[in-house]
């Protein structure tokens, strides 16, 4: 950042080639001494569950254990076995600011891919709600990627995850289309204006965490994917938010999994 004043601060010019001072490792290091917690990695596979559905049903029905060294101050990890992998899920990380501390305290402790499925609202396409898109771009309408990558209009899936994840959905069964998203920071300024923009674009749903995620991703070097579950229409006709039985939780499970196998072979 420079001290140039007048400018707004985020769109200043950043040193992205220069450390952090604060870092995840030395946060996690310091609140596993407060908290008396084990030096425990987390599974290779972990998943961003920002509605919570996943880990209040894991902690619910008795399906999943709450992971004994996940030290993050914010959030609790749980983890689930699914065809034979076990999965790290970690709830109610909502938006990219949040998102992206907690992928990065992810990477230090020792998670390979971080897979996140946030629910969405449909911009466009035919398909009735609920559905998956694999978001292969998303319109940094947010501040985090800011931080991480030059100035831009796009961050995008990277290439060689993109090539592997080409066919991983057919034969499951699981309905995944792919597109791009509007990443935004504000979901009650979601305009009719705005709207009307990313339909012109072809953008396929808006969500708050895909951009500043997959600008990490590049910036670090790690392994990110970012799903939407569409789940709505922004609320204009009722019925909305439905994830369909189970609160959509096995298909999300479903799906982590075939990423996982796409990416890092299977378990």
């Amino acid at each position: 950042m420079t001290d140039d004043q007048g400018r707004y601060p985020l769109v200043t010019p950043k040193a992205f080639d220069e450390p952090s001072v604060f870092r995840p490792a030395n946060l996690l290091r310091e609140a596993r001494r407060q908290k008396s917690l084990p030096d425990k990695p987390v599974p290779a596979v972990c998943v961003l569950d920002p509605d919570g559905d996943v880990v209040r049903h894991l902690a619910r029905a008795g399906t999943g254990y709450r992971h004994p060294g996940w030290a993050c101050y914010h959030t609790e990890m749980w983890v689930v076995e699914v065809d034979g992998l076990e999965i790290g899920v970690v709830g109610m990380a909502v938006g990219a600011p949040f998102a992206v501390l907690v992928a990065e305290q992810l990477a230090v402790s020792g998670a390979a891919l971080v897979v996140s499925i946030t629910s969405a609202g449909r911009i466009s396409g035919n398909e009735t709600p609920p559905y998956f898109v694999l978001i292969e771009r998303a319109l940094r309408d947010e501040g985090t990627s800011a931080h991480y990558v030059a100035p831009g209009e796009w961050s995008y899936l990277a290439a060689g995850l993109k090539d592997k994840l080409r066919n991983a959905f057919g034969q499951n069964g699981i309905y995944v289309v792919t597109g791009s998203s509007w990443t935004t920071d504000a979901p009650y300024r979601e305009t009719a204006l705005a709207i009307k923009e990313a339909k012109r674009r072809g953008i396929a749903c808006v969500e708050m965490e895909a951009a500043a995620l997959y600008a990490y991703a590049a910036a670090a070097g790690r392994n990110v994917v970012c799903l939407a579950h569409i789940t709505n229409t922004m609320a204009v006709d009722g019925d909305d938010f439905e994830k369909g039985s189970d609160n959509g939780v096995n298909v999300s499970l479903a799906v982590v999994s075939a990423v996982a196998t796409a990416i890092l072979g299977s378990p």
